[in-house]
Order: C-alpha cells, then sequence, then structure tokens
C-alpha cells in the first residue's frame, strides 16, 4: 500500500467484528446465495483448477466445485499485503470481502501476480446501493433529532471503474456484472442484527464513536418503517452484488485485432450493406 492510499476501513476491526460474528452464529443466507451463483459461474469454465485460494471470505464459501479451499482470513494486524507467491495458484475467489480493501488495486495487482498464466480471479463485493434504505433512515433521523450526519455506508466503486481497475492490475478478458438482492424483515433492528452477525457493521475509520442514541435509533427505525415497507408492513433492504473476473494473460486467450489488420475497411463493409 502507497503512502498516498486513503485509510477508509479500520481493518483491524474488521478482523474483530468477523471473530465476533463467528462466535455469535454466522448469517449464511448473503454468502450462500452468493456461492450458488459462484458455483454456477466457474462451471461454465471449461477447465481445471488445481491450486485454489479463497481470499478474505467472511465464513465458509461452500462451493460444490471445490469442497475442501484453502482460505485466508483477514489479518488481524491490518495488512493487506497477502502470502501467495507468484505464478502460484490457478483460481482465487472471493465472496462479500473486496469492498472492505482499503488498496484495492494494490490487492488487485497481488492476486494478479498470484496467479499462473490462464488462472483466473473470481471474486463477488458488495457495490453501492447495498444497504441504501438503511443509509438513507439514518441519515434523515440523525439530522432531525441531532443536526448532524456521520458516515455509516462506505464510498464504492462503479462498474467502469472496477472494469478499469482489473486491466490496470494486468486482468485479461475483464468482465463486470451487478446482481440485485432484495431481503424482507420484520423492522430494522432485526436488519441490523443480521449485519452484526455477518461481521457487516460500520468499520469506516471516520466513524462515530460515540453511542447512538435511544432516540435517534428509534426515529430511525421509524423512518425507515414509513418510507420502506411493503403493504404488510415489512421492510425491504437491499443487497447490491457486483461481480469481477479476469484472466492471467495467456497466448491462448482471445486477442484484439491489431490496429490496420481488418481485411475490409469500415467504408467498403457500409457501402456492401446498402440497397442495390
Amino acid at each position: 500500500m502507497s503512502d498516498s492510499t486513503p485509510i477508509l476501513f479500520d481493518r483491524r476491526l474488521l478482523a474483530a467484528r468477523l471473530q465476533r460474528a463467528a462466535a455469535l452464529g454466522p448469517v449464511p443466507f448473503l454468502l450462500d446465495r452468493v456461492a450458488d451463483e459462484m458455483d454456477e459461474r466457474l462451471h461454465a469454465v471449461l477447465r481445471d483448477f488445481t491450486n485454489v485460494a479463497d481470499l478474505w471470505t467472511p465464513g465458509w464459501l461452500k462451493l460444490q466445485r471445490f469442497p475442501t479451499l484453502a482460505h485466508l482470513a483477514v489479518d488481524p494486524s491490518g495488512t493487506e499485503a497477502l502470502p501467495f507467491a507468484p505464478g502460484s495458484l490457478d483460481l482465487v475467489v472471493s465472496a462479500l470481502a473486496l469492498q472492505f480493501a482499503n488498496d484495492l488495486p494494490g490487492v488487485l495487482a497481488q492476486l494478479r501476480r498470484a496467479l499462473k498464466p490462464d488462472g483466473l480471479l473470481l471474486a463477488a463485493l458488495t457495490g453501492g446501493d447495498t444497504l441504501t434504505e438503511l443509509r438513507q433512515a439514518f441519515a434523515a433521523a440523525e439530522a432531525e433529532i441531532e443536526g448532524g450526519v456521520s458516515p455509516r455506508v462506505a464510498p464504492a466503486a462503479d462498474l467502469r471503474d472496477l472494469g478499469a481497475l482489473l486491466q490496470r492490475a494486468g486482468f485479461a478478458l475483464p468482465v463486470t456484472d451487478v446482481d440485485r438482492v432484495v431481503v424482507r424483515y420484520d423492522h430494522a433492528f432485526a436488519l441490523m442484527q443480521d449485519l452484526r452477525r455477518m461481521g457487516a457493521t460500520n468499520v469506516l475509520i471516520e466513524r462515530r464513536r460515540t453511542p447512538l442514541r435511544r432516540a435517534t435509533l428509534g426515529r430511525m427505525a421509524q423512518i425507515y418503517a414509513d418510507r420502506f415497507s411493503d403493504p404488510d408492513g415489512r421492510i425491504r433492504a437491499t443487497f447490491e452484488i457486483v461481480w469481477l473476473s479476469g484472466w492471467s494473460p495467456h497466448e491462448s486467450q482471445q486477442q484484439p485485432l491489431k490496429p490496420g489488420s481488418a481485411k475490409v475497411s469500415l467504408e467498403e463493409a457500409v457501402k456492401g450493406s446498402q440497397p442495390k
């Protein structure tokens, strides 16, 4: 990580929160959904992977294709330096973890170096619309009760930025896409309890350090219910899952045409398509 990289997340705290979530008994529904989708995506890849690593996934990533995975947990020291030797891995997977990287370009570059030629990175991370309802409800309640708003949700890169980061790290054939999941709860406090048991509570460096006022918390739940509930009274919570994939370059991969190598000019193609 360079000296100019902004430090957004307290990764020591993140490691502690993940340990606490494991002790409480994790809530795996979102991770299970990502694992099912990851299995489908890997099933479409017609090649064998021998050396496979799971990077920072919070909990056990259960993949049918790889019943046992070498799992690298979040380092309690907060470091993002990865222990993988250059060219040692065929496949790296990561689920619901990379959104907490302080230096995502640096992590992607490390993964690119760790992959063998024609090795694959497949990752899912939460996007910017995740928990948008909770963010809006908290902002409105804090502004109303306390006269200000504290940071609760981290900034997230959009799809184009993430695709560019993959290319910058040296990945070939980069692909990004989004899956939106809406989960319903009886009330906001049930959602917050699930987030606690996912290890997904606020770990921003600039987070508020004083306890929330009970009045603010109650008003947040009321605003959430008023704005984001269904006719049956249950509230909605959005999770945006962003998928990234990229390959370590290899001569067997499809290559873009070199400039000037086209056999037919655009002008000729257009002329040929005109009715006679």
